[in-house]
């Protein structure tokens, strides 16, 4: 694709790479096909290739963002299932990060949808806030029907029926590996996952130290900063990022790091692409540091491989792969592979590239898009006939789990269970098989 960017907007460091991503494409539309708006929308600015088009003439012309190029901007999931499928390696997700900056800087949205965004990059990556604010979304689900915004009946619909209470296990600490130490990694606790479903940092813990791992939470880690990178709030998100990077460098420095495990597929992309958002920060060489040794707890686990997995029950699951661990990070074989290690049936929905509708915020801010991609990937999982669905990102889950009866878990509770942890507690209640001895 030609560009003519002047050389003053090419000194600036984001359009200067923003430039090198425009003229890697093509044009040839392969991204369409696998686009998730574009299938629900059909309409070609809803595809990467068309967003494309927008967000070039957009930074080109140097304008103010208009109705338009924000709308279907903001439609965008950020799947970056276009990645995969782009036979020209056109780095999507940089391209579009920078146009949401730049909308964030440049755009004033109508009041409710400024007072929304800023709500949720106030609650969502801090785990106090949001555990409050889920209670209080359960005594005000009876009224949900009298909101005028489909999105605020969003927001009070994600409420759990149950709201764990915080877990001893995310506060700074260390833990002990049970056989031999032979390795010592830390563990991102996350933001949304602590309030929303505390099992999974507790399984993932449990699972490492059987494996001869020592488990270190450092001391100031917190949200990676996704949730408000994706919203285009570059200030907050960076100094979420800095606050990791610094906490997780010290640890580096401290006793040495062999990982930095995350069990939050959509924080580990970010975490991975650390080294890029920091690259003319004095930050840099740190950032390159961790995001060298961040990994999903399933590449983790591929590499030290199971041990006396014969603990749980045989079941039939079905696996829903990530968008953000199976396109953001090219992450696809190693958590069925896992699965079935543990001895655990697997399989997979038609489609599995599409996206489940979840994407972070996504679907508590175009409820309606995300409806549609939510019935259609539940659709395909119960086609599948599965005992459990496994996931290995808490949006994935809580958007799968609000639209299906079948029990869905992280797969990181299941290799638990396989390997001699407790049974699953979304597992307790159900009639599938109960775990032997």
């Amino acid at each position: 694709m030609q560009t003519n960017f002047t050389p003053d907007q090419l000194a600036d460091p984001a359009t200067a790479r923003s430039n090198e991503i425009l003229r890697s494409c093509v044009h040839c539309g392969f991204c369409t096909a696998t686009c998730p708006t574009y299938k629900v929308l059909g309409d070609e600015l809803d595809s990467p290739r068309g967003r494309i088009y927008l967000i070039k003439d957009m930074l080109e012309n140097g304008r103010v963002p208009d109705d338009k190029t924000v709308k279907h901007v903001d439609r965008c999931l950020s799947c970056l299932s276009c990645m995969t499928t782009c036979p020209s390696g056109v780095h999507y997700m940089h391209l579009v990060d920078h146009a949401r900056e730049y909308i964030e800087q440049n755009y004033r949205r109508p009041l409710g949808d400024r007072a929304l965004r800023w709500l949720l990059s106030k609650i969502l990556p801090y785990p106090g806030r949001f555990r409050l604010a889920l209670m209080g979304a359960r005594l005000a689900r009876p009224f949900a029907r009298l909101m005028p915004d489909a999105r605020l009946r969003a927001m009070l619909d994600m409420a759990p029926a149950r709201i764990p209470a915080p877990s001893p296990n995310d506060r700074p600490q260390s833990f002990a590996a049970t056989p031999a130490r032979t390795r010592r990694v830390a563990l991102l606790t996350g933001c949304a996952q602590r309030a929303l479903n505390t099992d999974i940092n507790d399984a993932t813990i449990r699972l490492l130290q059987r494996h001869g791992c020592e488990v270190v939470i450092p001391r100031g880690i917190g949200c990676c900063g996704a949730l408000t990178h994706h919203m285009g709030k570059t200030d907050q998100s960076h100094a979420m990022a800095a606050a990791n990077i610094r906490a997780i460098a010290a640890e580096m420095d401290a006793g040495g790091l062999d990982a930095v495990v995350i069990n939050t597929s959509g924080c580990g992309t970010t975490v991975k692409d650390y080294g890029h958002m920091f690259r003319n920060d004095p930050l840099a060489d740190d950032a390159a540091r961790v995001a060298a040794i961040a990994r999903d707890i399933s590449e983790v686990m591929a590499d030290i491989g199971l041990q006396d997995a014969g603990h749980a029950a045989g079941m039939r699951v079905a696996y829903h792969a990530a968008c953000s661990l199976q396109h953001g990070q090219q992450v696809r074989s190693a958590p069925k592979d896992l699965l079935r290690a543990a001895g655990f049936e697997v399989v997979e929905p038609r489609d599995a590239h599409i996206c489940c509708g979840s994407a972070g915020t996504y679907n508590l801010m175009q409820p309606e898009i995300s409806a549609q991609l939510k019935s259609r990937k539940v659709a395909t999982l119960q086609q599948t006939a599965p005992e459990v669905i496994s996931a290995g990102n808490i949006g994935c889950m809580m958007q799968i789990a609000s639209g299906t009866g079948i029990p869905v878990v992280h797969t990181v509770e299941l290799l638990d269970w396989a390997t001699g942890g407790p049974r699953p507690a979304a597992l307790s209640d159900t009639n599938t098989p109960r775990r032997t001895a």
